[in-house]
C-alpha cells in the first residue's frame, strides 16, 4: 500500500490543487503535512498580516481535511529533516508540492528535491498558482519579457477559460505523531491589533469562493470603470486569496467565463480588463524568477546613482501612521492598518508620495506593505515599488508623480472614502474634504494635521533630482 506525503505551502486548497489530485489519484494514503519554516524565506520571512492570515488559512484548511475524516499534519522547524521523519514515520514513498518562485523557495526545493531523490524518494512538483510558470513566456529571441504589454500579448494567446480540477476523495489517511497544535506556530500577535482584519476577512478556501461570488454576481460588470474607485467593492478582493493559494486563476478565469457566456450578449460583461490585471500578476512573478536582485536591486541600474533624501524617521513614521495632512494618503494608509489591505490605486498614490514627495527610498515603502498587507507577494510588492519609484520594468516615468489632491476629486469626488477612513474630516464643509487646509481655523477644530509638506514644490525638487541623473 503506497502512502505519499503532500507539502502544502502558499496552495491551501483542495480544489483544482494540481499536487493534491495526482498524489490522491497515485496512492492509497496521501498524508497532508504543513511545515512552518519562516526562515528559509531569507530575508522576506511572512509579516505579521501574512502570519495572521496564514494562522487562519491553515485552521480553514484542516477544517476541510475534517470532512474527509483526516486533518492537517503541523510540524516547524527545518524542512528536509521534518520530511524525512514524517517520511520515516509513514513510510511514504513518495512526495508531492505544488511550486513556489522565489528566489530562496526555488534554491531550498531543489535542495529538498535531489535530498530526497538520492534518499530514494520520489518527488513531484506541479504549477498551482499561476497560468504559466515564469519560464514558459519568451520573446521571439528567447529572451525574458522587460515590457508587459507584449508580455500580455503572448501569455493571452496561451490561457483560455478551462475546467478547474474537481477535489479529489482522500484515498486514506493516517495520523502520525508529533504533531503541532496550530497554536504552536505563533502565528497571531501577542498584542492583539488584529480586530479590523477579522472585520473584514474570512481566510480559506470558502472565503475566496464567496469574494469570487461577491465579484462575478456584481463588480465584474463595472470592473473597467469602478476598479479606480476606491470607496467602492469595484475589484475583487481575491488578492490574498490568491497569495495563498486558496483559489487559482485557472478557477478565477473559469467561472468569470462560464457567467459571462450565461448572460444575455447584450449584457454580457468584459472580463478581459480583470484578466489583464491578473496578467500583471504573472509578469510580476515572471520578473522576480528571470531578474532576482530585483527584490531589492533597482530593475534600471540608471537609478543607482539617484539622490534619494536623507532618511527621515520622523516623516517616515507620519506616512505609516495616516497623519500626513494630505486626505487620500492619510485614508489609505489607515484602511492599511485597520483592514490589512489597500485599495490598488490608493497604493499607487501613497507610494508615489513617500518615493517622490518625500524621496524616501522605496525599499522602506515595500517594507513597511510586507509587514501590513494581508496580500504581501514579493513579486506584486517588488513590481509595485519599483513600478511607481520610476526604477522598475515597465515602469511608470519617474516625472509622472501623482497628485493626491487631484486624484481624489476625480476618484473621490464626493470623498465618502476620505470620510470614511478619516473621520475627523467628516464634519467639514464638502468644498473642504479635499484640502481642507484651505481654512486653518476649520482644520484646526476638526484636529487634522496640515499637510507635512507642499505636493507641488515636492514634485519639483523630485522632477530636479531625476534630471540630475546621468543618462545611460
Amino acid at each position: 500500500m503506497s502512502t505519499a506525503l503532500v507539502l502544502f505551502r502558499r496552495d491551501l486548497r483542495l480544489a483544482d490543487n494540481p499536487a493534491w489530485h495526482a498524489a490522491c489519484a497515485a496512492h492509497a494514503q496521501v498524508l497532508p503535512v504543513f511545515i512552518h519554516a519562516p526562515g528559509e524565506d531569507g530575508d522576506w520571512s511572512p509579516g505579521a498580516a501574512s502570519r495572521w492570515w496564514l494562522h487562519y488559512s491553515l485552521a480553514a484548511l484542516d477544517q476541510r481535511l475534517h470532512a474527509q475524516q483526516a486533518g492537517l499534519h503541523l510540524r516547524q522547524g527545518d524542512t528536509l529533516d521534518a520530511l524525512r521523519e514524517l517520511i520515516r514515520h509513514s513510510g511514504a514513498s513518495a512526495v508531492y508540492w505544488n511550486r513556489l518562485y522565489e528566489p530562496a523557495a526555488i534554491a531550498r526545493d531543489t535542495h529538498i528535491k535531489n535530498a530526497l531523490r538520492e534518499q530514494g524518494i520520489a518527488v513531484h512538483s506541479h504549477n498551482a498558482a499561476l497560468w504559466c510558470e515564469p519560464w514558459q513566456i519568451a520573446t521571439q529571441q528567447g529572451d525574458p519579457y522587460r515590457v508587459f504589454t507584449p508580455y500580455w500579448r503572448n501569455l493571452r494567446t496561451q490561457i483560455q477559460a478551462s475546467q478547474p480540477l474537481p477535489e479529489p476523495v482522500l484515498p486514506g489517511w493516517q495520523s502520525l505523531p508529533d504533531g503541532l497544535p496550530l497554536q504552536a506556530l505563533d502565528l497571531l500577535p501577542r498584542i492583539r491589533w488584529d480586530s479590523g482584519l477579522a472585520e473584514a476577512w474570512q481566510p480559506g478556501e470558502a472565503g475566496a469562493q464567496e469574494w469570487l461570488e461577491i465579484f462575478a454576481d456584481d463588480a465584474i460588470g463595472d470592473y473597467a470603470h469602478a476598479r479606480d474607485l476606491p470607496a467602492r467593492h469595484g475589484t475583487s478582493r481575491l488578492s490574498p486569496h490568491l497569495h495563498f493559494g486558496e483559489i487559482s486563476p485557472r478557477q478565477i478565469h473559469f467561472e468569470l467565463d462560464r457567467r459571462a457566456r450565461a448572460t444575455d450578449a447584450k449584457r454580457r460583461p468584459d472580463i478581459e480588463p480583470y484578466l489583464r490585471e491578473l496578467g500583471w500578476r504573472e509578469f510580476a512573478h515572471h520578473l522576480l524568477y528571470h531578474f532576482p536582485r530585483t527584490r531589492t536591486d533597482n530593475f534600471n541600474p540608471r537609478f543607482d546613482g539617484f539622490h534619494w533624501a536623507p532618511a527621515d524617521q520622523a516623516s517616515f513614521e507620519r506616512w505609516q501612521q495616516g497623519r500626513t495632512g494630505i486626505p487620500l494618503v492619510d485614508a489609505g494608509m489607515r484602511e492599511l492598518w485597520h483592514t490589512g489591505w489597500m485599495h490598488n490605486r490608493v497604493r499607487m498614490i501613497v507610494a508615489s508620495f513617500l518615493t517622490k514627495n518625500l524621496r524616501q527610498h522605496w525599499h522602506l515603502g515595500a517594507r513597511w506593505f510586507w509587514d501590513t498587507l494581508v496580500d504581501a507577494d514579493l513579486a506584486n510588492n517588488t513590481l509595485g515599488w519599483q513600478w511607481v519609484a520610476g526604477c522598475g520594468a515597465d515602469a511608470a516615468p519617474y516625472f509622472r508623480v501623482f497628485n493626491p489632491h487631484a486624484q481624489a476629486a476625480k476618484f473621490d469626488p464626493d470623498a465618502s472614502y476620505l470620510k470614511r477612513w478619516l473621520p475627523e474630516l467628516a464634519t467639514l464643509p464638502p468644498k473642504l474634504l479635499h484640502e481642507p487646509w484651505r481654512d486653518p481655523a476649520a482644520l484646526a477644530a476638526c484636529g487634522y494635521p496640515a499637510p507635512m509638506v507642499d505636493v507641488g514644490a515636492t514634485r519639483e525638487a523630485a522632477l530636479g533630482a531625476w534630471q540630475a541623473l546621468a543618462p545611460r
